[in-house]
Protein backbone atom coordinates (compact mmCIF):
# COMPACT_ATOMS: atom_id res chain seq x y z
CA UNK A 1 0.00 0.00 0.00
CA UNK A 2 1.48 3.48 -0.91
CA UNK A 3 2.28 5.79 1.73
CA UNK A 4 0.82 9.11 1.99
CA UNK A 5 4.19 10.80 0.92
CA UNK A 6 4.01 8.58 -2.11
CA UNK A 7 0.36 9.24 -3.06
CA UNK A 8 1.40 13.37 -2.39
CA UNK A 9 3.79 12.78 -5.06
CA UNK A 10 2.18 10.62 -7.80
CA UNK A 11 -1.02 13.68 -7.51
CA UNK A 12 1.84 16.44 -8.14
CA UNK A 13 3.21 14.98 -10.78
CA UNK A 14 -0.37 13.77 -12.09
CA UNK A 15 -1.29 17.87 -12.12
CA UNK A 16 1.89 19.10 -13.40
CA UNK A 17 1.37 16.75 -16.30
CA UNK A 18 -2.63 18.10 -16.60
CA UNK A 19 -1.05 21.69 -17.00
CA UNK A 20 1.61 20.86 -19.23
CA UNK A 21 -0.68 19.12 -21.42
CA UNK A 22 -3.67 22.32 -21.07
CA UNK A 23 -0.79 24.12 -23.11
CA UNK A 24 -0.43 21.39 -25.63
CA UNK A 25 -3.81 21.50 -26.20
CA UNK A 26 -4.12 24.86 -27.22
CA UNK A 27 -1.44 24.05 -30.04
CA UNK A 28 -2.50 20.77 -31.60
CA UNK A 29 -6.64 22.32 -30.92
CA UNK A 30 -7.15 19.32 -28.87
CA UNK A 31 -9.72 19.47 -25.82
CA UNK A 32 -7.82 19.70 -22.87
CA UNK A 33 -9.63 17.47 -21.11
CA UNK A 34 -9.53 15.09 -23.43
CA UNK A 35 -5.73 15.52 -22.99
CA UNK A 36 -6.39 15.16 -19.14
CA UNK A 37 -8.12 11.24 -19.76
CA UNK A 38 -4.88 10.70 -21.58
CA UNK A 39 -2.96 11.14 -18.73
CA UNK A 40 -4.77 9.16 -16.56
CA UNK A 41 -4.60 6.47 -18.89
CA UNK A 42 -0.97 6.80 -19.34
CA UNK A 43 -0.24 6.38 -15.80
CA UNK A 44 -3.00 3.77 -15.12
CA UNK A 45 -3.03 0.35 -14.67
CA UNK A 46 -2.30 -0.22 -18.44
CA UNK A 47 0.18 2.71 -18.43
CA UNK A 48 3.83 3.24 -17.85
CA UNK A 49 2.43 4.52 -14.42
CA UNK A 50 0.57 0.73 -13.40
CA UNK A 51 -1.16 2.88 -10.98
CA UNK A 52 -4.00 0.50 -10.37
CA UNK A 53 -7.04 1.89 -9.67
CA UNK A 54 -10.44 0.40 -9.84
CA UNK A 55 -12.65 1.85 -6.60
CA UNK A 56 -15.67 2.46 -8.48
CA UNK A 57 -17.75 3.47 -5.58
CA UNK A 58 -14.59 6.38 -4.91
CA UNK A 59 -14.55 7.61 -8.31
CA UNK A 60 -17.92 8.12 -7.67
CA UNK A 61 -17.63 10.29 -4.33
CA UNK A 62 -15.10 12.36 -5.71
CA UNK A 63 -16.55 12.74 -9.51
CA UNK A 64 -19.56 14.37 -7.42
CA UNK A 65 -17.37 16.81 -5.77
CA UNK A 66 -15.73 17.74 -8.46
CA UNK A 67 -18.54 18.11 -10.69
CA UNK A 68 -19.95 20.33 -8.02
CA UNK A 69 -17.44 22.90 -7.91
CA UNK A 70 -17.47 22.66 -11.57
CA UNK A 71 -21.07 23.71 -11.69
CA UNK A 72 -20.86 25.85 -8.96
CA UNK A 73 -18.20 27.87 -11.05
CA UNK A 74 -20.45 28.14 -14.58
CA UNK A 75 -23.31 29.06 -11.92
CA UNK A 76 -21.81 32.16 -10.63
CA UNK A 77 -20.39 33.44 -14.57
CA UNK A 78 -24.02 32.87 -15.85
CA UNK A 79 -25.80 36.10 -16.18
CA UNK A 80 -29.17 36.45 -15.10
CA UNK A 81 -29.91 37.84 -18.37
CA UNK A 82 -28.41 35.32 -20.15
CA UNK A 83 -30.52 32.86 -18.24
CA UNK A 84 -33.14 35.20 -19.40
CA UNK A 85 -32.93 34.71 -22.75
CA UNK A 86 -32.15 31.04 -23.01
CA UNK A 87 -34.75 29.11 -19.88
CA UNK A 88 -37.14 28.35 -22.28
CA UNK A 89 -34.58 26.40 -24.76
CA UNK A 90 -32.41 25.62 -22.57
CA UNK A 91 -35.14 23.67 -20.22
CA UNK A 92 -36.90 21.97 -23.43
CA UNK A 93 -33.26 20.78 -24.27
CA UNK A 94 -32.51 19.77 -20.80
CA UNK A 95 -35.65 17.81 -20.66
CA UNK A 96 -37.55 16.82 -23.58
CA UNK A 97 -34.35 16.69 -25.66
CA UNK A 98 -32.44 14.33 -22.98
CA UNK A 99 -35.28 12.45 -23.27
CA UNK A 100 -35.27 11.73 -27.14
CA UNK A 101 -31.69 11.52 -26.94
CA UNK A 102 -31.69 8.66 -24.55
CA UNK A 103 -34.77 6.55 -26.16
CA UNK A 104 -33.00 6.60 -30.11
CA UNK A 105 -29.39 5.58 -28.56
CA UNK A 106 -31.06 3.24 -26.02
CA UNK A 107 -32.96 1.63 -29.21
CA UNK A 108 -29.55 1.70 -31.01
CA UNK A 109 -27.59 0.12 -28.47
CA UNK A 110 -29.92 -2.79 -27.57
CA UNK A 111 -29.94 -3.89 -31.26
CA UNK A 112 -26.17 -3.37 -31.78
CA UNK A 113 -25.35 -4.70 -27.78
CA UNK A 114 -27.72 -7.69 -28.40
CA UNK A 115 -29.15 -6.38 -24.59
CA UNK A 116 -32.19 -6.88 -23.41
CA UNK A 117 -34.46 -3.31 -23.93
CA UNK A 118 -34.37 -2.01 -20.16
CA UNK A 119 -30.31 -2.42 -20.55
CA UNK A 120 -30.13 -0.61 -23.86
CA UNK A 121 -32.23 2.12 -22.31
CA UNK A 122 -30.44 2.55 -18.94
CA UNK A 123 -26.82 3.18 -21.73
CA UNK A 124 -28.89 5.56 -23.18
CA UNK A 125 -29.89 7.95 -20.69
CA UNK A 126 -26.01 7.25 -19.06
CA UNK A 127 -25.00 9.24 -22.16
CA UNK A 128 -28.79 11.39 -22.83
CA UNK A 129 -27.26 14.33 -21.12
CA UNK A 130 -24.27 16.73 -22.43
CA UNK A 131 -21.57 17.57 -20.15
CA UNK A 132 -21.40 21.03 -18.34
CA UNK A 133 -17.27 20.43 -17.79
CA UNK A 134 -16.82 19.93 -21.24
CA UNK A 135 -19.10 22.76 -22.67
CA UNK A 136 -17.93 25.45 -20.19
CA UNK A 137 -14.00 24.17 -21.12
CA UNK A 138 -14.47 24.54 -24.65
CA UNK A 139 -16.42 27.31 -24.75
CA UNK A 140 -14.54 29.66 -23.02
CA UNK A 141 -11.41 28.35 -24.49
CA UNK A 142 -12.01 27.63 -28.32
CA UNK A 143 -11.28 31.10 -29.13
CA UNK A 144 -14.84 32.06 -30.22
CA UNK A 145 -16.78 35.03 -29.66
CA UNK A 146 -20.64 32.94 -30.38
CA UNK A 147 -23.82 34.68 -30.39
CA UNK A 148 -25.38 35.70 -26.94
CA UNK A 149 -28.48 33.38 -26.99
CA UNK A 150 -26.48 30.67 -28.43
CA UNK A 151 -23.78 30.37 -25.77
CA UNK A 152 -26.02 31.46 -22.90
CA UNK A 153 -28.59 28.10 -23.93
CA UNK A 154 -25.76 25.89 -24.28
CA UNK A 155 -24.29 26.72 -20.68
CA UNK A 156 -27.67 26.66 -19.09
CA UNK A 157 -28.72 23.54 -20.89
CA UNK A 158 -25.34 21.57 -19.87
CA UNK A 159 -26.21 23.23 -16.33
CA UNK A 160 -29.39 22.24 -15.97
CA UNK A 161 -29.64 18.70 -17.64
CA UNK A 162 -28.12 16.56 -15.23
CA UNK A 163 -31.44 15.99 -13.08
CA UNK A 164 -32.81 14.17 -16.38
CA UNK A 165 -30.13 12.21 -16.95
CA UNK A 166 -29.98 10.99 -13.14
CA UNK A 167 -33.53 10.46 -13.01
CA UNK A 168 -33.65 7.92 -16.05
CA UNK A 169 -30.78 5.97 -14.73
CA UNK A 170 -32.02 5.75 -11.52
CA UNK A 171 -35.41 5.01 -12.05
CA UNK A 172 -34.20 2.39 -15.48
CA UNK A 173 -31.97 0.74 -12.62
CA UNK A 174 -34.86 0.36 -10.14
CA UNK A 175 -36.94 -1.21 -12.88
CA UNK A 176 -34.18 -3.30 -13.40
CA UNK A 177 -33.37 -4.75 -10.49
CA UNK A 178 -37.29 -4.64 -9.67
CA UNK A 179 -36.34 -2.01 -6.45
CA UNK A 180 -39.32 0.61 -8.35
CA UNK A 181 -42.52 0.70 -6.28
CA UNK A 182 -44.58 2.19 -9.16
CA UNK A 183 -44.82 4.60 -11.83
CA UNK A 184 -46.24 7.15 -9.48
CA UNK A 185 -43.02 5.95 -7.26
CA UNK A 186 -40.54 6.79 -10.90
CA UNK A 187 -43.29 10.84 -11.38
CA UNK A 188 -42.07 11.44 -7.68
CA UNK A 189 -38.71 10.85 -8.24
CA UNK A 190 -38.84 13.34 -10.91
CA UNK A 191 -40.54 16.13 -8.98
CA UNK A 192 -38.01 15.89 -6.21
CA UNK A 193 -35.11 15.97 -8.41
CA UNK A 194 -36.36 18.87 -10.77
CA UNK A 195 -38.33 20.52 -7.55
CA UNK A 196 -36.41 20.31 -4.50
CA UNK A 197 -33.33 20.61 -6.72
CA UNK A 198 -34.57 24.45 -8.13
CA UNK A 199 -36.32 25.40 -4.68
CA UNK A 200 -33.09 24.43 -2.47
CA UNK A 201 -30.55 25.81 -5.34
CA UNK A 202 -32.28 29.36 -5.43
CA UNK A 203 -32.96 29.52 -2.01
CA UNK A 204 -29.65 28.80 -0.49
CA UNK A 205 -27.93 31.11 -3.37
CA UNK A 206 -30.33 34.13 -2.45
CA UNK A 207 -29.53 33.42 1.59
CA UNK A 208 -25.65 32.94 0.41
CA UNK A 209 -25.99 36.31 -0.86
CA UNK A 210 -26.63 37.81 2.07
CA UNK A 211 -24.69 36.14 4.38
CA UNK A 212 -21.40 37.18 2.62
CA UNK A 213 -22.54 40.63 2.90
CA UNK A 214 -23.18 40.94 6.67
CA UNK A 215 -20.89 38.43 8.73
CA UNK A 216 -18.55 40.96 8.10
CA UNK A 217 -15.12 38.89 8.39
CA UNK A 218 -11.80 39.80 9.71
CA UNK A 219 -9.84 37.80 7.24
CA UNK A 220 -10.24 38.88 3.27
CA UNK A 221 -9.41 35.51 1.88
CA UNK A 222 -12.36 33.57 4.33
CA UNK A 223 -14.81 34.98 1.96
CA UNK A 224 -14.52 32.47 -1.08
CA UNK A 225 -14.31 29.75 1.23
CA UNK A 226 -17.42 30.82 3.30
CA UNK A 227 -19.16 30.84 -0.48
CA UNK A 228 -17.82 27.56 -1.49
CA UNK A 229 -19.60 26.09 2.11
CA UNK A 230 -22.91 27.53 1.05
CA UNK A 231 -22.27 26.13 -2.58
CA UNK A 232 -21.90 22.89 -1.20
CA UNK A 233 -24.21 22.94 1.85
CA UNK A 234 -27.07 23.58 -1.38
CA UNK A 235 -25.74 20.54 -3.32
CA UNK A 236 -26.14 18.62 0.22
CA UNK A 237 -29.41 19.70 1.42
CA UNK A 238 -30.85 19.19 -2.28
CA UNK A 239 -29.30 15.72 -2.38
CA UNK A 240 -30.46 14.40 1.34
CA UNK A 241 -34.18 15.71 0.79
CA UNK A 242 -34.49 13.47 -2.83
CA UNK A 243 -33.76 16.59 -5.28
CA UNK A 244 -30.70 16.84 -7.30
CA UNK A 245 -27.61 18.07 -5.84
CA UNK A 246 -26.26 19.52 -8.97
CA UNK A 247 -29.62 21.71 -10.13
CA UNK A 248 -29.11 23.01 -6.76
CA UNK A 249 -25.61 24.03 -6.69
CA UNK A 250 -25.77 25.49 -10.23
CA UNK A 251 -28.71 27.95 -9.31
CA UNK A 252 -27.20 28.61 -6.14
CA UNK A 253 -24.15 29.57 -8.03
CA UNK A 254 -26.46 31.77 -10.58
CA UNK A 255 -28.21 33.16 -7.47
CA UNK A 256 -25.13 34.11 -5.97
CA UNK A 257 -23.36 35.61 -9.31
CA UNK A 258 -25.71 38.01 -9.85
CA UNK A 259 -26.16 39.38 -6.52
CA UNK A 260 -24.14 42.43 -5.13
CA UNK A 261 -21.66 40.85 -3.39
CA UNK A 262 -18.58 41.79 -1.29
CA UNK A 263 -15.51 40.43 -2.37
CA UNK A 264 -16.64 39.53 -5.77
CA UNK A 265 -13.67 39.25 -7.50
CA UNK A 266 -11.46 37.22 -4.99
CA UNK A 267 -14.88 34.89 -4.74
CA UNK A 268 -14.84 34.22 -8.88
CA UNK A 269 -10.82 34.21 -9.17
CA UNK A 270 -10.87 31.06 -6.44
CA UNK A 271 -13.78 29.44 -7.68
CA UNK A 272 -12.29 29.48 -11.21
CA UNK A 273 -8.97 27.71 -9.89
CA UNK A 274 -11.14 25.61 -8.10
CA UNK A 275 -13.15 24.76 -11.04
CA UNK A 276 -10.18 23.94 -13.35
CA UNK A 277 -8.48 21.93 -10.29
CA UNK A 278 -11.61 20.14 -10.29
CA UNK A 279 -11.31 19.38 -14.06
CA UNK A 280 -8.08 17.95 -13.99
CA UNK A 281 -9.03 15.77 -10.91
CA UNK A 282 -11.80 14.15 -12.36
CA UNK A 283 -10.68 13.88 -15.76
CA UNK A 284 -7.03 12.39 -14.39
CA UNK A 285 -8.90 10.14 -12.02
CA UNK A 286 -11.83 9.00 -14.94
CA UNK A 287 -8.61 8.02 -16.83
CA UNK A 288 -6.96 6.10 -14.36
CA UNK A 289 -10.07 4.21 -13.97
CA UNK A 290 -10.17 3.27 -17.51
CA UNK A 291 -8.54 -0.30 -19.05
CA UNK A 292 -7.34 0.80 -22.59
CA UNK A 293 -7.54 -3.14 -23.11
CA UNK A 294 -11.50 -3.46 -22.14
CA UNK A 295 -11.97 -0.30 -24.52
CA UNK A 296 -10.28 -1.98 -27.66
CA UNK A 297 -12.55 -4.63 -26.82
CA UNK A 298 -15.62 -2.65 -27.44
CA UNK A 299 -14.51 -0.36 -29.88
CA UNK A 300 -16.73 -1.60 -32.97
CA UNK A 301 -19.71 -1.47 -30.99
CA UNK A 302 -18.68 1.89 -29.08
CA UNK A 303 -18.29 3.71 -32.17
CA UNK A 304 -21.73 2.78 -33.95
CA UNK A 305 -23.65 3.70 -31.13
CA UNK A 306 -21.27 7.08 -30.76
CA UNK A 307 -22.09 7.70 -34.42
CA UNK A 308 -25.78 6.67 -34.10
CA UNK A 309 -25.77 9.39 -30.82
CA UNK A 310 -23.65 12.16 -32.53
CA UNK A 311 -25.25 12.23 -35.82
CA UNK A 312 -28.76 10.69 -35.68
CA UNK A 313 -30.17 11.30 -31.99
CA UNK A 314 -28.76 14.45 -30.78
CA UNK A 315 -29.42 16.23 -34.15
CA UNK A 316 -33.41 14.90 -33.94
CA UNK A 317 -33.52 15.62 -30.49
CA UNK A 318 -32.56 19.11 -30.79
CA UNK A 319 -34.87 19.84 -33.61
CA UNK A 320 -37.81 18.57 -31.65
CA UNK A 321 -37.11 20.70 -28.55
CA UNK A 322 -36.15 24.01 -29.87
CA UNK A 323 -38.36 24.05 -32.89
CA UNK A 324 -40.86 26.09 -31.36
CA UNK A 325 -38.23 28.66 -29.85
CA UNK A 326 -37.12 30.15 -33.17
CA UNK A 327 -33.26 29.35 -33.64
CA UNK A 328 -31.98 30.01 -37.18
CA UNK A 329 -31.16 26.56 -38.87
CA UNK A 330 -27.46 26.97 -38.36
CA UNK A 331 -28.00 27.05 -34.69
CA UNK A 332 -29.96 24.28 -34.69
CA UNK A 333 -28.02 22.52 -36.61
CA UNK A 334 -24.75 24.02 -34.07
CA UNK A 335 -26.90 22.67 -31.43
CA UNK A 336 -27.49 19.32 -32.39
CA UNK A 337 -23.52 18.93 -33.10
CA UNK A 338 -22.49 20.34 -29.34
CA UNK A 339 -23.86 17.37 -27.26
CA UNK A 340 -21.01 17.20 -25.69
CA UNK A 341 -19.96 13.94 -23.33
CA UNK A 342 -17.77 14.17 -20.88
CA UNK A 343 -17.33 13.16 -16.87
CA UNK A 344 -21.47 13.19 -16.42
CA UNK A 345 -21.73 10.10 -18.26
CA UNK A 346 -19.16 8.18 -16.93
CA UNK A 347 -19.66 8.90 -13.06
CA UNK A 348 -23.57 8.22 -14.17
CA UNK A 349 -22.25 4.45 -15.16
CA UNK A 350 -20.89 3.67 -12.03
CA UNK A 351 -24.09 3.68 -10.99
CA UNK A 352 -24.80 0.55 -12.29
CA UNK A 353 -21.64 -1.41 -11.24
CA UNK A 354 -22.23 -0.25 -7.70
CA UNK A 355 -25.99 -1.82 -7.83
CA UNK A 356 -24.86 -4.72 -9.52
CA UNK A 357 -27.09 -4.51 -12.71
CA UNK A 358 -25.75 -7.58 -15.18
CA UNK A 359 -23.80 -6.30 -17.99
CA UNK A 360 -22.86 -3.14 -15.89
CA UNK A 361 -19.24 -3.90 -16.88
CA UNK A 362 -19.74 -3.93 -20.94
CA UNK A 363 -22.30 -0.59 -20.19
CA UNK A 364 -19.10 1.39 -18.30
CA UNK A 365 -16.96 0.48 -21.21
CA UNK A 366 -19.11 1.25 -23.72
CA UNK A 367 -19.85 4.50 -22.21
CA UNK A 368 -16.45 5.31 -21.81
CA UNK A 369 -15.66 4.64 -25.25
CA UNK A 370 -18.77 6.61 -26.67
CA UNK A 371 -17.41 9.71 -24.22
CA UNK A 372 -13.84 9.67 -25.86
CA UNK A 373 -15.25 9.69 -29.25
CA UNK A 374 -17.53 12.37 -28.45
CA UNK A 375 -15.07 14.57 -26.78
CA UNK A 376 -12.35 14.14 -30.16
CA UNK A 377 -14.71 14.48 -32.74
CA UNK A 378 -17.20 17.01 -31.61
CA UNK A 379 -14.84 18.88 -29.03
CA UNK A 380 -12.04 19.06 -31.46
CA UNK A 381 -14.04 20.25 -34.39
CA UNK A 382 -16.57 22.82 -32.71
CA UNK A 383 -14.74 26.14 -33.55
CA UNK A 384 -14.32 24.48 -36.89
CA UNK A 385 -18.00 23.88 -37.54
CA UNK A 386 -18.74 26.97 -35.54
CA UNK A 387 -16.57 29.10 -38.57
CA UNK A 388 -18.29 26.69 -41.32
CA UNK A 389 -21.92 27.99 -40.33
CA UNK A 390 -20.48 31.82 -39.96
CA UNK A 391 -21.96 31.87 -36.17
CA UNK A 392 -19.80 34.27 -34.06
CA UNK A 393 -16.26 35.49 -34.28
CA UNK A 394 -12.87 35.29 -33.04
CA UNK A 395 -12.71 36.10 -29.36
CA UNK A 396 -11.68 39.34 -28.61
CA UNK A 397 -7.56 39.51 -27.02
CA UNK A 398 -6.91 38.93 -23.61
CA UNK A 399 -5.02 42.06 -21.95
CA UNK A 400 -1.97 41.41 -20.65
CA UNK A 401 -2.65 43.81 -17.66
CA UNK A 402 -5.82 43.34 -14.74
CA UNK A 403 -7.05 46.10 -12.68
CA UNK A 404 -8.79 44.32 -9.79
CA UNK A 405 -10.54 45.92 -6.82
CA UNK A 406 -12.37 43.88 -3.85
CA UNK A 407 -14.29 45.63 -2.14
CA UNK A 408 -15.00 44.16 1.37
CA UNK A 409 -17.64 47.33 1.94
CA UNK A 410 -20.28 47.49 -0.45
CA UNK A 411 -18.91 51.11 -2.08
CA UNK A 412 -21.22 52.42 -5.32
CA UNK A 413 -18.15 51.84 -7.68
CA UNK A 414 -16.13 49.81 -9.48
CA UNK A 415 -13.57 49.63 -12.56
CA UNK A 416 -14.29 47.90 -15.60
CA UNK A 417 -12.46 46.12 -18.11
CA UNK A 418 -14.06 47.01 -22.14
CA UNK A 419 -12.58 46.10 -25.31
CA UNK A 420 -13.40 48.21 -28.34
CA UNK A 421 -14.53 46.45 -31.23
CA UNK A 422 -14.61 47.34 -34.84
CA UNK A 423 -17.98 47.94 -34.75
CA UNK A 424 -18.18 50.06 -31.31
CA UNK A 425 -18.99 53.64 -31.51
CA UNK A 426 -15.84 54.96 -30.12
CA UNK A 427 -13.55 53.37 -32.08
CA UNK A 428 -11.86 56.03 -33.52
CA UNK A 429 -12.88 58.82 -32.26
CA UNK A 430 -10.25 60.25 -29.26
CA UNK A 431 -11.25 60.46 -25.47
CA UNK A 432 -12.13 64.22 -25.51
CA UNK A 433 -15.05 63.95 -28.40
CA UNK A 434 -16.62 60.76 -26.24
CA UNK A 435 -19.71 62.23 -23.81
CA UNK A 436 -18.63 60.11 -20.77
CA UNK A 437 -20.97 60.55 -17.82
CA UNK A 438 -20.04 62.90 -15.23
CA UNK A 439 -18.84 60.01 -13.06
CA UNK A 440 -17.28 58.19 -15.52
CA UNK A 441 -13.32 58.42 -15.97
CA UNK A 442 -10.62 56.21 -18.30
CA UNK A 443 -8.43 55.57 -16.33
CA UNK A 444 -6.46 53.21 -18.34
CA UNK A 445 -5.47 51.75 -21.80
CA UNK A 446 -3.99 48.75 -23.00
CA UNK A 447 -2.93 47.98 -26.49
CA UNK A 448 -1.53 44.86 -27.40
CA UNK A 449 1.48 44.59 -25.13
CA UNK A 450 1.51 48.79 -24.56
CA UNK A 451 0.02 50.56 -21.62
CA UNK A 452 -1.30 54.07 -22.61
CA UNK A 453 -2.29 56.71 -20.08
CA UNK A 454 -5.56 58.05 -21.18
CA UNK A 455 -5.34 61.99 -22.50
CA UNK A 456 -8.04 63.91 -24.25
CA UNK A 457 -6.55 63.75 -27.24
CA UNK A 458 -5.84 59.27 -26.83
CA UNK A 459 -7.62 58.20 -30.07
CA UNK A 460 -9.27 55.15 -29.39
CA UNK A 461 -8.36 52.03 -31.71
CA UNK A 462 -10.66 48.81 -32.43
CA UNK A 463 -8.85 46.12 -29.78
CA UNK A 464 -8.27 48.39 -27.08
CA UNK A 465 -9.18 47.41 -23.71
CA UNK A 466 -9.88 50.46 -21.71
CA UNK A 467 -10.26 50.35 -18.06
CA UNK A 468 -13.25 52.63 -16.95
CA UNK A 469 -14.01 53.74 -13.36
CA UNK A 470 -17.84 54.28 -12.49
CA UNK A 471 -20.58 53.82 -10.30
CA UNK A 472 -22.06 50.63 -10.64
CA UNK A 473 -25.29 51.58 -12.26
CA UNK A 474 -24.35 52.60 -15.77
CA UNK A 475 -22.02 50.05 -16.42
CA UNK A 476 -25.42 48.41 -18.74
CA UNK A 477 -25.07 51.72 -20.62
CA UNK A 478 -21.08 51.91 -20.95
CA UNK A 479 -21.43 48.37 -22.63
CA UNK A 480 -24.16 50.01 -25.09
CA UNK A 481 -21.60 52.29 -25.79
CA UNK A 482 -18.29 50.18 -26.22
CA UNK A 483 -19.65 47.25 -27.67
CA UNK A 484 -23.55 46.35 -28.30
CA UNK A 485 -26.73 46.26 -26.47
CA UNK A 486 -27.68 42.32 -25.03
CA UNK A 487 -30.47 43.74 -23.45
CA UNK A 488 -32.00 47.62 -22.85
CA UNK A 489 -30.35 49.19 -20.36
CA UNK A 490 -32.77 49.15 -17.19
CA UNK A 491 -33.97 52.83 -17.16
CA UNK A 492 -37.10 54.08 -15.98
CA UNK A 493 -38.85 57.73 -16.27
CA UNK A 494 -36.93 60.14 -13.69
CA UNK A 495 -33.99 58.41 -14.36
CA UNK A 496 -31.29 61.16 -14.20
CA UNK A 497 -27.59 61.31 -15.57
CA UNK A 498 -25.15 63.85 -15.88
CA UNK A 499 -22.80 64.94 -18.12
CA UNK A 500 -20.38 67.51 -18.83
CA UNK A 501 -21.40 70.84 -19.82
CA UNK A 502 -19.06 71.15 -22.58
CA UNK A 503 -20.04 68.13 -23.93
CA UNK A 504 -21.55 68.08 -27.47
CA UNK A 505 -24.85 67.63 -28.45
CA UNK A 506 -23.09 65.23 -31.42
CA UNK A 507 -21.28 63.55 -28.69
CA UNK A 508 -24.30 62.79 -26.24
CA UNK A 509 -26.25 62.33 -29.04
CA UNK A 510 -23.71 59.25 -30.36
CA UNK A 511 -23.69 58.18 -26.36
CA UNK A 512 -27.20 57.07 -26.25
CA UNK A 513 -27.67 55.89 -30.30
CA UNK A 514 -29.87 59.00 -31.16
CA UNK A 515 -30.45 60.89 -34.50
CA UNK A 516 -28.24 63.94 -34.18
CA UNK A 517 -30.12 67.14 -34.82
CA UNK A 518 -29.35 68.93 -38.33
CA UNK A 519 -28.38 72.02 -36.54
CA UNK A 520 -26.31 71.20 -33.65
CA UNK A 521 -23.27 71.48 -35.46
CA UNK A 522 -20.53 71.32 -32.44
CA UNK A 523 -22.75 72.81 -30.28
CA UNK A 524 -22.61 72.09 -26.34
CA UNK A 525 -25.60 71.04 -24.33
CA UNK A 526 -24.26 73.47 -21.97
CA UNK A 527 -24.98 76.22 -24.39
CA UNK A 528 -28.16 74.03 -25.45
CA UNK A 529 -29.91 74.76 -22.04
CA UNK A 530 -28.59 78.44 -21.57
CA UNK A 531 -29.99 79.22 -24.93
CA UNK A 532 -33.06 77.03 -24.42
CA UNK A 533 -36.41 79.42 -24.41
CA UNK A 534 -38.24 79.86 -21.24
CA UNK A 535 -41.23 77.42 -20.15
CA UNK A 536 -40.29 75.31 -22.85
CA UNK A 537 -38.10 72.25 -21.78
CA UNK A 538 -34.87 71.58 -23.71
CA UNK A 539 -34.90 67.92 -24.77
CA UNK A 540 -32.56 65.62 -26.70
CA UNK A 541 -34.63 62.04 -27.71
CA UNK A 542 -36.44 61.30 -24.70
CA UNK A 543 -34.10 63.21 -22.44
CA UNK A 544 -34.89 66.70 -20.91
CA UNK A 545 -32.26 68.69 -20.39
CA UNK A 546 -31.48 70.96 -17.40
CA UNK A 547 -29.10 72.78 -15.66
CA UNK A 548 -28.22 72.70 -11.73
CA UNK A 549 -25.59 74.74 -9.11
CA UNK A 550 -22.97 73.24 -10.82
CA UNK A 551 -22.56 75.18 -14.19
CA UNK A 552 -19.58 72.60 -15.50
CA UNK A 553 -23.03 69.97 -15.20
CA UNK A 554 -25.82 69.54 -17.28
CA UNK A 555 -28.91 67.24 -15.94
CA UNK A 556 -30.29 64.54 -18.60
CA UNK A 557 -33.21 63.35 -17.14
CA UNK A 558 -35.05 59.80 -19.08
CA UNK A 559 -38.80 60.74 -19.29
CA UNK A 560 -39.87 57.87 -21.96
CA UNK A 561 -41.10 54.45 -20.83
CA UNK A 562 -42.20 52.61 -23.41
CA UNK A 563 -40.64 49.32 -23.90
CA UNK A 564 -40.17 49.71 -28.00
CA UNK A 565 -39.21 53.02 -28.05
CA UNK A 566 -36.30 52.29 -25.84
CA UNK A 567 -35.20 49.35 -27.83
CA UNK A 568 -35.66 51.40 -30.74
CA UNK A 569 -33.22 54.46 -29.88
CA UNK A 570 -30.91 51.98 -28.04
CA UNK A 571 -29.90 50.75 -31.21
Amino acid sequence: MLSINSIVFFVGILLLLGIASSKFSARIGMPVLVLFLGVGMLFGSEGLGGISFEDYRLANSIGSVALAMILFDGGLRTSLAAVRSSWKPALSLSTVGVFFTSLLTGFAASWILDLPLLHGMLLGSIVGSTDAAAVFSILRTSGLRLPERLTATLEVESGSNDPMAIFLTLGLIGLIMGTADSAAGIGLLFLLQFGVGSMVGLAVGLLAARVINRINLDYPGLYPILALSLGLLSFGLAAVLGGSGFLAIYLAGIALGNSSIVFRNGIFLFHDAGAWLGQMILFIMLGLLSFPSRLAAVSYDGLLIALVLIVVARPLAVLISIFPFRFRFKEIVFLGWVGLKGAVPITLATFPLLAGVQNSELIFNIVFFVVLVSAITQGWSLPLVARWLRLGRTSDPVTPLTVEINALRHVDGEIVEFVVTPSSKVAGLALRDIALPHDVVATLVVRKDQVIIPRGNTILEPGDHVFVAMRSRLKPLLTCLFDSCPVVPPLFPGFQLDFRADCTIKSVCQFFGLPEPEDSDEKSIGTLVTEGNRGIPTTIGPFVLSAGNDPDKVTLTYLQSNTQREAKWMN
